[in-house]
Order: structure tokens, then sequence, then C-alpha cells
């Protein structure tokens, strides 16, 4: 397996600890390992040493193509790479992943693939690497019939682009994904689900089940990690008790 070396710290090879040729990858002066740079131009990691060797022998003539004496062409070029992550330091910085590549398609006309996107992030420390999944657990199946079941839950966001963050509070149908509700409330609380469960219940009906998360104006969590107390209900728990919705 090839070894990866920190531009910075390597003293096995003449002139691998100069930082002009491994460091500021980024543009922000705090510079990546030779490994995070691999990641984002999208190579191999013995591509890359291959790469720092025919740049200490041979400077930038070093780097084009042998086959064909031209840039490979699946090469990002750096400009790109410094543009995509300076745009999300500068503008993006509050988007996940999926909605800043699609900003980079649509406004600004930059089309690199998702996954190209998400190694360019986590190889400048911008994103935290995904964690590793647990054991895969099974679908659960829709339920058959609307009306059965429910999901509700609320998305905090700079939703208008500005300072301002609201809770978008979502109720849709688990059969058929039909969104009953969604309004933008300065924040999910037992007051703004209660409004939003009435209004579904004036439009639609008495629904069967309804599935959320443990924030507290659903259940009453004793101590934190611990499982909720079904004997201790909230005002929302009592109202759908009421109702006889589960």
């Amino acid at each position: 397996m090839p070894v990866c070396w920190d531009a910075a710290n390597d003293t096995g090879r003449s002139g691998a600890g100069d930082e002009t040729t491994g460091r500021n990858v980024t543009g922000n002066g705090q510079g990546i390992t030779w490994y995070q740079a691999a990641e984002i131009l999208g190579i191999s990691c013995r591509q890359m040493q291959r790469w720092h060797t025919r740049f200490e022998h041979e400077g930038y003539e070093g780097l084009f193509d042998r086959r064909r004496g031209v840039p490979s062409p699946k090469r990002v070029p750096l400009a790109t790479v410094e543009e995509v992550l300076g745009l999300y330091q500068e503008q993006y910085f509050d988007f996940n992943v999926r909605h800043f590549h699609e900003k980079l398609v649509e406004e600004h006309d930059i089309k690199l693939s998702y996954t190209w996107v998400k190694k360019a992030l986590q190889g400048a420390g911008l994103i935290k690497p995904s964690r590793k999944r647990g054991v895969h657990r099974k679908r659960r199946p829709r339920r058959p019939l609307p009306g059965m079941l429910l999901h509700i839950d609320g998305s905090q966001h700079q939703w208008f682009c500005d300072h301002r963050w609201y809770d978008l509070l979502v109720i849709m149908d688990d059969a058929t994904s039909e969104i009953y509700y969604a309004q933008l409330v300065a924040e999910e609380s037992t007051r703004t689900v209660m409004a939003g469960l009435r209004e579904v219940i004036e439009q639609q009906g008495v629904f069967c089940a309804l599935y959320s998360d443990r924030a507290s104006h659903f259940f009453l969590t004793p101590k934190a990690d611990e499982p909720v107390d079904h004997t201790r209900l909230t005002q929302v728990g009592r109202a759908l008790r009421e109702l006889g919705v589960r």
C-alpha cells in the first residue's frame, strides 16, 4: 500500500517540506495533507506521489499528461477547486452538501459530481466526514391507506438567505407522501405544533397515529439519551390521546 505524507512534515525527499508544493490548496493559509489534496483532485494517493516527484525534478512541466503532452482531462483545475471551496466558505456555509451541489450547478454553472464536491469539502476540513453507518435496518413498509400514519417534523434554516432563522414545520402522510401542512414558524413548539395538527384535522379528519421525533413538546425524557416516559404526557400528547391518536 502506498504511503501518503504531509508535505510540511516529510523530510525523506529533498524539497518535500516546501510549503509551495503541498500547502495552502484551500487558499486560506491552513494547508492540507497530500492525501487530502489527492481526494480533492479526484486522483489516487499513488498518483499524487508521482506528481510530487515529477514536480521536484521537472517543475510544472512534469505535471502534464505523459501520454498526450496535455493536462489530464479528468483532473479538476486548481482554480475550480479554489472557487468551489471559496463559495462554500463565503456564501453557502450553512447549506448541506446536497443543496450546495445544486447551487453550484444552477447558479454558478460548475458541473462536478456530488461525490467530488463532498470529498473536496471533507478534504479541506469544511465539513465533517460522514460517520460509518451501523447495521442496516430493514425498511419499514408504508401504511396501506392514507390517514393511518402522519409524520411531523421541523427543519431550521435561514430560508430567506439573511440573518433570520425559521423552522419549516411539515405534516405529511406516510402512505402517499402527500403534504397536508407546511408552514414557516419562528420556532417549533407546543403552540405551533398544535396549530398545524388542528388545521390538518379540520381539513382531512382525525388520523390514526402520529410519528415524530423526541422533542420536548411531544415526549418527556427524564434524562438525556434515555427512554421517554410514556406515563407523563405533554400537552400535545394529552390532546392526541383525547382524539384517539396513537
